[in-house]
């Protein structure tokens, strides 16, 4: 046996034949294969490369746009225009309703105060019938204390059954009126036939012989001729405070006294000049 017999030996091992064909082969194949196509490659065409143009559409579409714009504007400004005419139309309807029911109201009221105004009317002139009826009554009737001498003085030293008897016509019947009122209340703003402030007892007095006087006491002592405190004549109207500015009036009677209406208190009363001394006097008949 050799020395070397059993040491392992490094050549690699013999290929088979067949195998080493056919790995021949098939090498040989793709060699051909790349041959080909190296040879086949510049043959090949370029790619195609071609720029289409897209057809214009903006041309007219900014007109297309502006006008529908303009008609949006359009539909926009008719829509606001009928909502403003529907408002003014509501409005006017409202306003008109108002008006009507306001005018029936003030017609109402018209018509319940000329109503009132005529009935208190009447009763002043019924109540100034009376009076002058009892006037004249006890005028035309003898005195039964003739004999009295007490009597008589008092009497003859009434300046006012002998002034308030001088008054004739129209500044009679004033006379008469109020004082056929004395005894009924004050209430402000009163005009009869009950009651009365001071200024709606001159106005109904003068009411009864046709002559319409303004209601409140500033007018009434500017609407004569102012007169003098010492010429005072029976159907006189009296005022305190200043012509135009005054705050009371009253009707003088005669025989240095009035009738007027003066307070809560007291009512209508006749009283004395001196009672209550009046600032002037204006006379309307």
């Amino acid at each position: 046996m050799s020395h070397t017999a059993l040491i392992p030996s490094h050549r690699k091992p013999r290929r088979n034949a067949s195998k080493t064909a056919l790995r021949a082969g098939v090498a040989g194949g793709v060699l051909s294969t790349i041959a080909v196509a190296g040879a086949a490659g510049p043959a090949q065409a370029e790619p195609v490369t071609q720029t289409i143009e897209m057809p214009t559409i903006t041309s007219g579409l900014s007109t297309v746009v502006a006008e529908s714009a303009q008609a949006t504007q359009q539909v926009a400004f008719d829509l606001e225009a009928r909502a403003q005419e529907d408002a003014a139309a509501d409005q006017a309807a409202k306003t008109a309703k108002k008006a009507k029911a306001e005018a029936v109201r003030k017609a109402e009221a018209k018509a319940k105060a000329e109503a009132a105004a005529k009935a208190k009317e009447k009763a002043a002139q019924q109540r100034a019938s009376r009076a002058t009826a009892r006037t004249t009554l006890s005028v035309s009737s003898p005195s039964t204390s003739r004999g009295s001498s007490a009597t008589h003085a008092t009497t003859a030293s009434s300046p006012s059954s002998s002034k308030s008897s001088n008054a004739t016509g129209s500044a009679a019947s004033i006379v008469s009126f109020v004082k056929a009122q004395v005894g009924d209340a004050y209430v402000p703003g009163g005009t009869g036939p009950n009651s009365w402030d001071c200024s709606g007892l001159v106005q109904a007095a003068f009411r009864t012989v046709g002559i319409d006087l303004p209601r409140v006491s500033q007018n009434q002592s500017v609407a004569g001729t102012q007169v003098s405190l010492s010429n005072l004549q029976p159907g006189d109207i009296l005022y305190w405070g200043s012509a135009g500015n005054a705050y009371h009036v009253a009707v003088y009677v005669g025989g240095g006294q009035f009738v007027g209406a003066q307070n809560s208190s007291t009512g209508v009363v006749l009283r004395s000049l001196d009672y209550d001394r009046p600032s002037g006097a204006v006379r309307v008949l």
